[in-house]
C-alpha cells in the first residue's frame, strides 16, 4: 500500500481549464494536458532530440541559482509528474527501474510517445530539462536526485515542498529545487523507506532510513511537521575518505594521525564525541580502517552507515517495531547479542541510551579496541553524557560505580568539532587517566587553538600537542609503537601543523 493511502489521502486529478494548462502532480490524469501557448515546433514522435545524460551533475552556481520564472518551473515539474505517471502505468505499478543505459533508452522511447500525445510544444532546452525530471522521478528520488548527484553537496534538507536547502562547502544555502506539492514529497519518502521495510504514517510520523549508497535519511510528516513533510539527508562521499584525506583537509595533523593509528592497533577503547554534523561517523570510519585485517569486527548501528574496508565484518542493524508494537530490536539488544559472536572488535555507530552501560561492560570484560560515537561538546561533557546514558539502562547503580566503569573502560576521547566557518576538525584528543576521588581525570594530549580570522572570514586554527605523553604509552610500546618525542610537542614549534 502506498504511503498516501496509508495516510488516508486519495489524491484526485486536478481540474484543468484553458487558463491553468497544468496537469495534476499527485495522480495520473485521465486525459493529456492541452497544448501550451509557446510557439515552438513539436518534438518528433519517435524519439526526443538530444536528450541529456540524466545523471549529469549540476554546477555549484546552478545549485544555488534562483529560478527566473517560478510559474514556468512549476508547470514543467507538474508536466514531468504527469508523464512519469503515464509511463509507470504503461510499465506496471510493480516495475522498479534502475538507472541503467537500457532503462534510459526505454524511457526515451516512452517519453517521446507520451510527450507527442500531450500535444505540448516546448523549446528544446525545456524538453531536455523535462526528460531529466522524468528520468529522476522514475529511477531516483525525484527533484532532489540532482542534488544527490552533486559531489559538492554534503546535506539535503527538504523543509516542505517549496524550500529545499543544501549544505555546500560547510555553508547552508537555499537551492532552486522544488517539489510540486506535499504529496510529491510523501511519494519520495515512500520510495526511500519501502525497500527497507520501514513505515511512516500518522500514528508514527517519523522514520530513520538510509539510501542505497549508505546516506543517512530522516523523515517526519504531518501532523508533527507543521509546514509540510520534511526530509533530511546526510550524504556519504562516493569515495571512502582515508586518513590522508583528513590530513589534506586540515582536520588533523600527520602526528595526530600516527598517534591515533597506534592507539587503534594497540586495542585502546576510543570514544568519538561531537555535535550534530561535526563528522563523527566519518572519523569513526577512518579510525576503523586502522584495525588489522585479521580481526573479526562486529558493527552495530541504528541505520547501517559505516563503510569498513576489512573483509571480516559482521554488520548488525536495529529493527523498528511492527504495527502492533512488537518485534523491536534495539541497539542494546544487538550489543548484548554481539558478545556471543566472538568479536575481537565491537564498533557501535552511536550510543544514545542504555546500550552505553552494556558497551562499557563489554570494554571491561575483554573486548578491548572497541569504538563508538556519542553527542557531546567537550571531552568532559562526553563523560557526563556516558554517565547519564548508563543510568538510562534502568539499573539502580550509584553514580560513583558508573564513573569507575567509565574510567576503567574508556582510554581515549577524540572530540570532533564543526567550526562556525564550516571547517570540521579534531579539537581534542584526551586521555582518560582514571579516578581521583569521585572525579574522572582527563588529560589533553592534542588540542585545537583558534588564533583569529582571516579577512575572508575563515578561522585561523592551529592543532597543537600539549607536551604530555599519555600514561598508556607502555601499551603502545608493547605493540611496537615507539612514538617520537616530537609527536607530543618536544621539538621546535616550527614543525607544528597550522591551517
Amino acid at each position: 500500500m502506498s504511503l498516501l493511502k496509508r495516510l488516508g489521502s486519495s489524491p484526485a486529478p486536478q481540474p484543468q481549464d484553458s487558463a491553468s494548462n497544468q496537469p495534476s502532480a499527485a495522480s495520473k490524469p485521465v486525459a493529456p494536458p492541452p497544448p501550451a501557448n509557446t510557439p515552438q515546433e513539436p518534438i518528433a514522435r519517435e524519439q526526443p532530440t538530444d536528450l541529456p545524460p540524466p545523471a549529469a551533475h549540476l554546477s555549484e552556481q546552478t545549485v544555488s541559482a534562483t529560478p527566473s520564472d517560478a510559474a514556468a518551473t512549476d508547470k514543467l515539474l507538474e508536466l514531468s509528474l504527469w508523464i512519469a505517471d503515464r509511463i509507470q502505468a504503461s510499465l506496471g505499478s510493480q516495475t522498479q527501474l534502475k538507472p541503467l543505459p537500457e532503462t534510459e533508452r526505454l524511457l526515451q522511447e516512452r517519453f517521446a510517445k507520451i510527450y507527442h500525445q500531450a500535444n505540448t510544444r516546448l523549446p528544446d532546452s525545456q524538453v531536455k530539462q523535462l526528460f531529466a525530471l522524468v528520468y529522476d522521478e522514475m529511477t531516483g528520488f525525484g527533484p532532489i536526485q540532482q542534488l544527490l548527484n552533486e559531489d559538492t553537496v554534503s546535506e539535503v534538507m527538504v523543509n516542505g515542498p517549496d524550500k529545499v536547502y543544501i549544505e555546500q562547502k560547510g555553508k547552508l544555502k537555499l537551492s532552486s529545487v522544488q517539489f510540486a506539492n506535499d504529496d510529491h514529497v510523501l511519494k519520495v519518502i515512500d520510495r526511500i523507506i519501502r525497500p527497507l521495510g520501514r513505515r511512516i504514517d500518522r500514528k508514527w510520523p517519523m522514520v530513520d532510513a538510509r539510501l542505497p549508497d549508505g546516506s543517512r535519511v530522516n523523515a517526519i510528516i504531518p501532523p508533527c511537521a507543521i509546514d509540510g513533510s520534511t526530509i533530511t539527508i546526510r550524504k556519504f562521499s562516493k569515495n571512502k575518505l582515508k586518513v590522508d584525506d583528513l590530513i589534506r583537509f586540515g582536520s588533523l595533523t600527520p602526528e595526530m594521525a600516527e598517534f591515533l593509528r597506534a592507539c587503534v592497533v594497540s586495542r585502546l577503547n576510543i570514544v568519538v564525541a561531537g555535535g550534530t554534523g561535526s563528522g563523527k561517523t566519518t572519523l569513526l570510519n577512518v579510525l576503523s580502517n586502522f584495525i588489522p585485517d585479521d580481526e573479526r569486527i562486529v558493527t552495530i548501528e541504528d541505520s547501517a552507515e559505516l563503510q569498513l574496508a576489512q573483509d571480516h565484518v559482521v554488520r548488525l542493524e536495529a529493527k523498528p517495531a511492527e504495527l502492533d508494537g512488537t518485534g523491536r530490536v534495539a541497539i542494546r539488544d544487538l550489543v548484548i547479542n554481539s558478545l556471543r559472536m566472538r568479536p575481537e572488535r565491537v564498533v557501535i555507530g552511536e550510543c544514545r541510551g542504555g546500550e552505553t552501560l552494556d558497551m562499557l561492560q563489554a570494554m571491561n570484560t575483554g573486548h578491548d579496541g572497541s569504538l563508538t560515537t556519542l553527542h557531546a561538546n567537550t571531552p568532559r561533557d562526553a563523560i557526563a553524557r556516558m554517565e547519564t546514558m548508563s543510568m538510562m539502562a534502568g539499573m539502580d547503580m550509584p553514580i560513583e560505580v558508573i564513573r569507575e566503569q567509565i574510567a576503567s573502560a574508556v582510554d581515549l576521547i577524540v572530540q570532533q568539532t564543526r567550526l562556525e566557518d564550516g571547517q570540521r576538525k579534531i579539537s581534542y584528543i584526551t586521555e582518560v587517566q582514571g579516578m581521583e576521588g569521585n572525579t574522572v581525570v582527563l588529560q589533553d594530549i592534542f588540542k585545537l587553538e583558534i588564533l583569529g580570522k582571516t579577512p575572508e572570514g575563515k578561522l585561523n586554527c592551529e592543532l597543537r600537542p600539549t607536551g604530555v605523553r599519555p600514561r598508556f604509552t607502555p601499551r603502545l610500546e608493547a605493540r611496537g609503537f615507539k612514538l617520537a618525542a616530537n609527536i607530543f610537542g618536544a621539538q621546535i614549534p616550527g614543525q607544528r601543523g597550522r591551517w
